[in-house]
């Protein structure tokens, strides 16, 4: 199933963000860069709520939006885990283009694409659920996403992106010790 279009797509994207936030945090925090993390990640919970019916606050978008424009190039290289969290920033960049109504050249699709990149850039072999590579994981959680949007809808995929984040954050933990 292609969920790749409109509202579906832009919720799919989210959750991609929501879930593999769970390791960039983590790696935020280990590089020094808690604050503008915490700045995107604002943005991903505004565009949550927009998504469930609430109201989307312009300011926090466009101030998640300016820290996540340079978050992955202040990744110190020195450290592991730059090529996963650059392609971080580029899922994020696209789930919150995907928030403007006219901003039609940028598909949810891309944003997906640059989740499995960044989970088949992790530098290490990992343990989430079966899987030894994040890659594997990463396609997993796809499929089950666009089926628990299409049965639960958006609370079972927020739900399901929470749990999900947590076999992120795990490895990410592992990775820095």
């Amino acid at each position: 199933m292609d969920e790749t279009v409109g509202a579906a797509g832009e919720a799919l994207c989210c959750a991609a963000a929501v879930r593999l936030g769970g390791a960039a945090r983590v790696l935020a925090d280990w590089a020094g860069l808690s604050d503008r993390y915490g700045l995107v990640v604002a943005g991903v919970d505004g565009i949550v709520a927009s998504l469930d019916g609430q109201g989307c606050d312009d300011s926090v978008l466009g101030r998640a939006f300016g820290a996540n424009w340079t978050l992955g190039a202040r990744y110190p290289a020195e450290l592991p885990g730059g090529a996963f969290f650059g392609k971080w920033t580029q899922l994020v960049f696209v789930a919150l283009v995907l928030t403007r109504p006219r901003q039609q050249q940028l598909a949810a699709v891309q944003g997906l694409d640059a989740a499995l990149e960044a989970a088949d850039a992790w530098p290490s072999d990992v343990r989430a659920g079966s899987f030894t590579r994040l890659a594997d994981f990463e396609l997993a959680c796809r499929r089950t996403a666009e089926e628990r949007l299409r049965e639960g809808g958006l609370l079972a995929l927020w739900k399901l992106a929470g749990a999900q984040s947590e076999h992120y954050r795990r490895a990410a933990e592992l990775l820095v010790g």
